[in-house]
């Protein structure tokens, strides 16, 4: 029997000894200590870790670090943090031997070679992709004081965020003189943006989840599908790279009576070896109505809004990983005539009820020498709305017949994608590397929205199957090639559609590059955002239905740029001018078709021929040793039809595209002369543009007939003003931060008044003159 035992033990014996062995490795006693300085000052939360590894961890609150029982060999150790230049040191670590490693960071005075992912679904240096990608970071969406996505993307050159309805306020993003149905918003870089959350999307998503916001202008985007003809918005949500907290409390006085109450909490955590990390955030925004011309009519709705989200990673080794995000919202939105009873007792009014949830799961994995990459992607969106549009009658029997029926409906609306994507760097690829990328996804978007009382219905299922290949040359240092292919079938086409598209990159000096694209791209014959809204007009409604015989829209998209950026020891500057153009083939319009039986307008949306966008954006920056930084942009630029479309039956039809000024722009001005003190100005340009105005004869609140509009230019100017206190005891910061919106209060005097407004008359800022007083405690 103890024979027995004896030889069980020393079968157990190499097994032991192989633990033994695993657990002496994981206590080296290699270690590193050192610091982080900036300028003499010593850095807290700098992120320290070992190349190509999963060991890290970052400086405490006076800038030191330690790391302990690291693995043996030749490593290169990085010291990372935003704002500064990422420094590498070479180290040799032995088992029981202690190295000081002291890191002096410089600081990064603009990032002009930012990393960004959306130009060409790998990750590149913005100096080195053959498509331009603008992004947008968390600090400039700061000093902006924006709440919302919505109110930060009119700070990029290309881009105006546009209010169409002042009973709810529904938004849509027009980019190169294209309407909203054109761009592609992508989160984490999915299209989880379903035609139906397009409506509201941007403006229920808050801003403090938000890390960067990368923009492709143009076609030059369309592997992304087939909404990518105006460009593509990619919305990039906060990742963990250190333990960190931030609480911020921003209340607004808007037109001087309505309030508006914002609560953001961001809460990141990362593990001490840097293979794991999860960012929570939760948002609250309480709105109250505004009324600007006194007629007891809202012109913004009121809003109640609640969001929690989280996104997430985990290093499974050093060769696997998987990213997982997910948000909640809801929310409750409320315009027209101000009062407490239900929506249906109101003379006008839209309610709206929403719950979204929203998420996604990558799983990626890399190849020994990191040239290979195969990623398998998920991502979704649930939309669950009630909602009430209604105006009440004026005749007595119809007006008991509404109450007793009224205008309620019901949406729901499922966004499903799925996909994979392989990347293969080839070196040395005749002359040069060359990264290959093949992929395939599947997405269906299913939105069922019903009103009964309008019989109005949309039960609209669509479903695309996509594959793409991309070839990323890097023939010589100064050339790059990008050419690509994309092929779909959709369920509302009846052929496979192929879109290739080409971009050049030529670099002349250090410090320019030249590029050129050209692609082409398609819509299916679908219901998009605007297309699922209900519009007051004519002391009635408005509905869009889709013509029996549309058919999908096609696409030719070209642009040429010079990207030129001087930078030095304590300065930077530089310029960017690009031209665009854009020839859409069967171009879909709106045309008014007639009225019902109760007297509401019919609009169709129906194919309309040729249709030409042209034009120019120009962007300056300057940046001069991070105390004073300068972006500003103007884009001039004409859309035409061919043939005039018929926006009203009453008047003659205009070839002009409608709600689309021919120039607008912003800048940003940024003065930080110290650590604490931070100044921010910065201003919104709209240009004049043509917007319909449909009338109601007799009716003393609107116009006799329909009329077409050219509208005023706007300057919208903002400031704010910030102070930090350092709370050395707490390990955390204390910032005090105030200003005015729309100083100049250029803002919209024409609204209709009464219940028979035109909803969809609205031009200009989306808000009156506003002044705002916030706290942020962060660490």
């Amino acid at each position: 029997m103890k024979f027995i035992r004896f030889k069980k033990l020393l079968l157990l014996l190499p097994f032991l000894i192989h633990y033994l062995e695993i657990v002496a490795q994981d206590h080296t006693d290699a270690v590193i200590i050192g610091h982080v300085v900036s300028r003499g000052e010593h850095l807290p939360f700098v992120n320290i870790y070992l190349e190509d590894t999963n060991y890290g961890t970052t400086t405490d609150v006076t800038g030191h670090y330690m790391m302990v029982d690291l693995p043996e060999g030749d490593y290169v150790l990085v010291a990372k943090m935003i704002g500064y230049k990422t420094e590498k040191r070479p180290v040799v670590l032995k088992a029981g031997e202690t190295i000081e490693i002291k890191f002096e960071l410089e600081e990064d005075v603009q990032r002009v070679g930012e990393v960004v992912v959306t130009g060409t679904k790998t990750f590149k240096r913005q100096t080195e992709s053959a498509v331009i990608v603008n992004v947008l970071d968390s600090k400039t969406i700061k000093n902006v004081a924006a709440q919302t996505v919505s109110e930060t993307l009119n700070f990029q050159p290309g881009l105006r965020m546009e209010v169409d309805c002042h009973t709810c306020n529904y938004t849509q993003l027009r980019m190169n003189g294209l309407g909203g149905a054109y761009s592609q918003i992508l989160v984490n870089s999915r299209a989880v943006f379903s035609p139906l959350a397009g409506l509201y999307g941007l403006e229920q998503l808050p801003s403090e989840m938000v890390e960067r916001i990368e923009i492709v202008r143009g076609g030059a985007s369309a592997l992304y599908g087939s909404s990518a003809i105006g460009g593509t918005v990619n919305i990039i949500t906060k990742m963990p790279e250190r333990n960190s907290y931030e609480i911020t409390s921003n209340n607004s006085v808007i037109g001087g009576g309505s309030a508006d109450y914002n609560l953001n909490g961001t809460l990141t955590a990362l593990s001490q070896k840097r293979n794991a990390g999860m960012a929570l955030y939760t948002s609250h925004r309480q709105r109250d109505l505004y009324d600007h011309n006194g007629d007891n009519f809202s012109e913004m709705p009121s809003l109640n809004n609640n969001s929690f989200g989280l996104n997430s990673f985990f290093k499974l080794n050093e060769k696997q990983q998987l990213q997982a995000n997910f948000s909640s919202m809801h929310e409750y939105r409320y315009g027209g005539e101000m009062g407490d009873g239900p929506a249906y007792l109101a003379r006008q009014s839209e309610e709206r009820t929403h719950d979204v949830l929203m998420g996604g799961a990558d799983y990626e994995v890399s190849s020994d020498d990191y040239r290979t990459s195969f990623v398998l992607y998920t991502a979704g969106q649930f939309t669950k709305r009630k909602h009430f549009t209604g105006i009440t009658p004026d005749n007595p029997d119809e007006l008991q017949e509404y109450n007793n029926n009224p205008p309620y409906g019901n949406s729901e609306n499922y966004t499903l994608q799925v996909g994979a994507q392989l990347n293969h760097t080839i070196l040395d690829f005749i002359k040069g590397n060359n990264t290959f990328t093949f992929g395939t996804e599947y997405v269906v978007d299913d939105v069922y929205d019903i009103i009964e009382a309008y019989n109005y219905l949309i039960d609209q299922n669509s479903r695309n199957i996509g594959a793409f290949i991309q070839s990323d040359w890097e023939i010589t240092r100064k050339t790059t090639l990008l050419a690509g292919v994309r092929a779909d079938k959709h369920n509302f086409v009846d052929n496979l559609i192929v879109n290739p598209r080409i971009s050049l990159l030529f670099k002349p000096g250090l410090n320019t590059q030249l590029r050129a694209s050209w692609s082409t791209g398609f819509r299916a014959p679908q219901a998009f955002d605007a297309d699922m809204h209900i519009a007051f007009s004519g002391g009635g409604i408005q509905t869009i239905s889709l013509s029996e015989d549309l058919k999908e829209e096609r696409s030719q998209s070209a642009s040429v740029s010079m990207n030129w950026d001087k930078p030095t020891e304590k300065h930077i500057y530089g310029f960017t001018l690009e031209g665009f153009y854009t020839r859409l083939n069967d171009a879909f319009i709106l045309e008014e078709v007639g009225r019902d039986a109760d007297g509401n307008s019919l609009m169709e949306k129906r194919n309309g021929g040729l249709s030409n966008v042209y034009g120019v954006t120009f962007e300056a920056r300057a940046n001069y040793n991070r105390m004073f930084q300068l972006e500003s942009g103007i884009t001039l630029q004409k859309s035409l039809y061919e043939e005039p479309v018929a926006w009203s039956e009453q008047l003659p039809g205009t070839a002009k595209y409608l709600r689309t000024p021919e120039a607008y722009g912003y800048y940003t001005l940024t003065l930080t002369p110290g650590n604490r003190f931070s100044t921010s100005l910065s201003g919104i340009y709209t240009g004049s543009m043509l917007v319909p105005h449909y009338g109601l004869a007799g009716d003393a609140g609107t116009p006799e007939q329909d009329v077409l509009i050219d509208t005023p230019n706007f300057m919208e100017m903002n400031l704010k003003l910030g102070y930090i206190f350092n709370m050395r005891r707490m390990d955390s910061s204390i910032e005090l931060f105030g200003g005015i919106s729309n100083i100049l209060n250029h803002f919209q005097n024409d609204f209709d008044t009464g219940k028979n407004r035109d909803s969809g008359y609205i031009y200009g800022p989306a808000k009156p003159r506003t002044f705002f007083l916030g706290l942020r405690i962060f660490n």
